[in-house]
């Protein structure tokens, strides 16, 4: 399943409610009337954005075809804040959530606690199928369990996402791409942000 842009996440809402109570799908008109979208085009291009992403599917030969396809958590997603970039930079608590984008995640990624969204750049962690461009959903919890992948902080100043491992009073950090090599460091050099619990990827 791919992200949805917020409006997308309201169209799919939409079609959930009125499928659930109806028995069949709304017209592409009555999705433009709720979403105050006076062209019908732009109606047929996000009904096929969800289509395309895996949402929905549609029959091209009735106007009210659309389905909604069933996704293991029950198809719901809910919003989550997405805070820039996962790499060298800021450190995560310096960004402002309040001016930050939300991306919608599949139910099913998400953490039992609070989570939030990164972007992933670069290729340490290309051998986990976490690639440059990726998002990852990280749950915000500062415990953590050998072998766990997580979002450190670095001497207060670089985010790294790598895999953890206490090791003889230090602290591990694996890249998981055998061109690179891990990050050592003493326990008092590395705050942990967060788990990260799911990945997303956007063709």
């Amino acid at each position: 399943m791919l992200p949805l842009t917020k409006r997308q996440r309201e169209i799919l809402d939409y079609l959930n409610e009125f499928i659930q109570q109806h028995g069949y799908a709304p017209s592409l008109e009555e999705i433009g009337r709720r979403f105050n979208l006076s062209s019908l085009a732009t109606v047929h291009k996000h009904l096929t954005n969800l289509q395309e992403k895996g949402f929905i599917r549609r029959a091209w030969n009735r106007s009210r075809s659309v389905e909604l396809v069933p996704t293991r958590a029950g198809g719901r997603a809910v919003e989550l804040p997405l805070l820039g970039f996962v790499a060298a930079g800021v450190p995560i608590e310096a960004v402002d959530p309040a001016n930050s984008e939300t991306i919608a995640v599949p139910e099913a990624l998400i953490g039992k606690g609070d989570s939030y969204v990164l972007r992933v750049k670069g290729d340490s962690m290309i051998d986990e199928q976490i690639r440059d461009g990726d998002f990852v959903i990280v749950e915000n919890r500062k415990s953590v369990d050998n072998g766990e992948m997580v979002i450190a902080l670095l001497g207060g100043v670089d985010v790294t996402l790598k895999k953890f491992y206490r090791e003889n009073g230090r602290v591990r950090l694996q890249p998981a791409n055998p061109a690179m090599q891990p990050i050592m460091v003493g326990p008092n050099d590395v705050e942990v942000q967060g788990v990260v619990v799911g990945v997303m990827r956007k063709y």
